[in-house]
């Protein structure tokens, strides 16, 4: 066990060399959340593993021992994510519930038959991205014009949201996931966030449509306990938040691992690989997610021989678990797309909890990553790697800008 917490950095920052560091030490460590908040993490793959499906387990705020002891301010940065009212903080009945309400919308089927429209909005992206590199001297930011704006107008066409809403919707939910953000800002973005969401539900309630958004008012409007409003709106700040924040980060991360490891790159532009293998490699190497809020112990619980006392806010460790050597080899931090994975990755989550998008992002992330490199085989990095700017967040993992060249310089 690791006797001295480590302290988390609220503004974030490349995460991988504190994870070898700590895994070096056990399985779960100790942290210190920002305003001097105790909690543990799981690192290593199998003690996240059995956590994520533990029965004694739990995801309800209620389990939080400080929050309930009200020695969490309103302003805590990650308190949304303790308090929101949804899946994720959702446990037993109640979860099933919530994600039987949203399972209708990720259907393998429902995804599949969206393959076309994504092919589509990938195409209108690459000439947008073309065009912003033309108007930048041949640079332009992928992750402005091409990694955000797809899966955001993914999950907002799922919802029925309109396309004026996008841009506020992606600036406050940044905020929300943030670390670093000061309390009165932390306020201020969760109740315009809030209020945005109320106005989009009071829009579909008015013009009711073939979205999710629709199909959830019409549960909550049937009465009995289906769906109750700040359910509703807090499975909306989900769906908006978990459904592009994550995906848009994968997408850059493989870029950036494609762009440093042009090896790799060739393995799949000359068949020895796929563009689905890119994906998965890159969810293990290079987590979209690092550390994960929040799960709590019900009862005294020891994990990996590290006693985690009840009501201890848990973080789950993604980002190192993708590379601990115990469970994927020697050469767990090593990139390599043409890996035969001896244990799954656990970058989607695991159990219950499982990630209810995941195909949906897999079949996002596929498309726009051949889409791009298909039509710019030559894409390079504009800025050093150690020089990109990283997401103000320890939750996120990934960075803020990502300048790229289409082609060669001349």
């Amino acid at each position: 066990m690791n006797a001295t917490p480590h302290r988390l950095d609220p503004a974030g920052g490349c995460p991988h060399a504190a994870n070898a560091r700590l895994l070096a030490q056990g399985a779960v460590t100790p942290v210190v959340l920002p305003g001097e908040v105790e909690g543990m993490a799981v690192l290593g793959h199998d003690a996240l593993r059995d956590l994520l499906s533990h029965p004694e387990v739990a995801k309800g705020a209620q389990h939080f021992a400080a929050l309930a002891e009200g020695r969490i301010p309103e302003g805590w940065p990650l308190r949304t994510f303790a308090t929101v009212q949804g899946m994720t903080t959702a446990d037993d009945a109640d979860h099933r519930r919530l994600r039987s309400l949203v399972g209708k919308a990720f259907t393998a089927r429902r995804v599949e038959d969206m393959r076309p429209r994504i092919r589509s909005l990938t195409a209108g992206l690459l000439d947008g991205l073309a065009e912003a590199a033309r108007q930048g001297g041949g640079v332009a930011d992928l992750r402005r014009h091409y990694a955000l704006p797809l899966p955001l107008g993914v999950i907002c066409e799922l919802l029925g949201v309109d396309a004026a809403h996008q841009d506020r919707l992606h600036h406050l939910s940044s905020q929300v996931v943030a670390t670093d953000i000061t309390p009165e800002a932390a306020t201020t973005a969760n109740r315009e966030l809030l209020e945005v969401l109320s106005e989009i539900v009071a829009d579909r309630a008015r013009r009711p449509g073939d979205d999710l958004t629709s199909a959830l008012i019409a549960a909550r409007d049937e009465g009995g306990d289906r769906l109750g409003q700040p359910e509703l709106i807090g499975t909306l700040l989900l769906l908006v938040v978990a459904g592009h924040e994550t995906t848009l980060n994968l997408v850059t991360n493989a870029v950036r691992a494609l762009c440093a490891h042009r090896d790799q790159l060739a393995h799949v532009v000359e068949g020895r690989a796929r563009w689905a293998d890119v994906v998965e490699e890159t969810l293990r190497w290079d987590s979209p997610v690092s550390y994960f809020p929040f799960r709590y112990p019900t009862r005294d619980l020891t994990v990996d021989g590290t006693l985690i006392p009840k009501g201890t806010p848990v973080l789950a460790g993604y980002s190192a678990a993708g590379r601990d050597a115990k469970a994927h080899g020697p050469d767990a931090d090593r990139f390599d797309v043409t890996r035969v994975p001896a244990t799954k990755h656990l970058s989607l989550g695991h159990g219950p909890h499982y990630c209810l998008g995941a195909p949906l992002a897999r079949m996002e992330a596929t498309i726009a990553l051949e889409g791009l490199f298909t039509r710019f085989p030559d894409l390079d990095l504009a800025v050093a790697e150690e020089n990109l700017p990283r997401h103000a967040s320890f939750v996120g993992n990934s960075v803020r800008t990502l300048p790229v060249r289409l082609s060669p310089q001349p």
